[in-house]
């Protein structure tokens, strides 16, 4: 079945002019099919220099909304609709729209794993790897950040403006302990540790290096260690592996598995071409304005 979903897919994406991207995140078989893996913004950002007029994104629901609101003029395919993303469900319209009427003057910074209704009430954007050069970016001195408190407290340390946090997070970031890592670090005590900014602040601290999927990708291939504890999602090993087939590369925790990330088969995206389901469409009275946060952090 594996083998036949394979074929139907790279069938049906050369007959629909269809570009298909996976997250760094999802299964080995699924980012081997795909014709672009990385972080979630990033493929946006290059599905939309490309001529496809559909987009098949193997990832999450804010992810296929990005590329929505990215390339307007093309039909953006999420082959799981369940897909989604607890920390991106931590924060509402509603609830920012509560908290703005308290603040009307604070401007609100908004990571990229969010709706696009949140996007669409914020400043500017930011990533996991530009936080920091996004908030400096702002004249204001005190920012509301969201909805991830992690990142937020991270991005805090490192600039000096008064950020107040959300409280959201990433279930399977924020659970990896420093009691996880020393264990690691007593397990590889030659391995360098890579953690992501959603990871709690202590943990960050024992990090040699703090940085987002691409840039853990990045690291490790320069880097001239041969071992690797990896402080995120362990989707990412499969690409580090294939990016530094010499090095070795060991989960922080095994308990680090993001499931809607591994909602989406071969079975569900060649379903998807075929029959065009899980159709992802922001409103354009939505998509303007979150556009425009998003072109804001782009253009620094």
């Amino acid at each position: 079945m594996q083998k036949s979903a394979a074929e139907t897919i790279y069938r049906l994406k050369t007959e629909k002019n269809a570009i298909i991207l996976a997250h760094n995140y999802q299964p080995p078989e699924i980012q081997d099919i795909a014709d672009l893996c990385g972080d979630s913004l990033e493929l946006s950002i290059q599905a939309s220099k490309t001529e496809a007029e559909i987009i098949v994104f193997c990832g999450v629901q804010f992810m296929a909304e990005s590329a929505s609101i990215l390339c307007p003029d093309k039909t953006v395919l999420l082959p799981n609709k369940s897909a989604g993303c607890p920390m991106a469900d931590m924060i509402t319209p509603q609830q920012l729209s509560a908290r703005l009427e308290e603040h009307p003057d604070m401007p609100v910074v908004t990571y990229v794993n969010s709706s696009a209704a949140v996007k669409a009430m914020s400043t500017i954007c930011c990533t996991s790897a530009n936080s920091i050069k996004v908030v400096n970016s702002l004249s204001s001195g005190e920012i509301l950040m969201v909805p991830d408190r992690n990142l937020a407290r991270y991005t805090a340390a490192k600039t000096d403006k008064t950020i107040h946090p959300w409280d959201g997070y990433c279930p399977y970031h924020d659970r990896l302990t420093t009691e996880e890592v020393s264990q690691r670090r007593q397990e590889y005590p030659d391995a360098l540790f890579m953690a992501h900014p959603e990871c709690r602040r202590e943990v960050l601290d024992m990090a040699d290096a703090v940085a987002s999927t691409s840039g853990m990708l990045k690291y490790a291939k320069t880097s001239d260690a041969q071992t690797f504890i990896v402080g995120t999602e362990i989707g990412l090993l499969y690409p580090l592996q294939k990016a530094s087939p010499e090095k070795r590369f060991v989960a922080a925790s095994e308990n680090m598995v993001c499931t809607d990330m591994k909602k989406i088969g071969l079975d569900d995206v060649a379903t998807s071409l075929e029959q065009m389901t899980g159709e992802v469409k922001v409103p354009e009275n939505i998509r303007e304005p979150a556009m425009r946060a998003v072109q804001k952090m782009i253009e620094l």
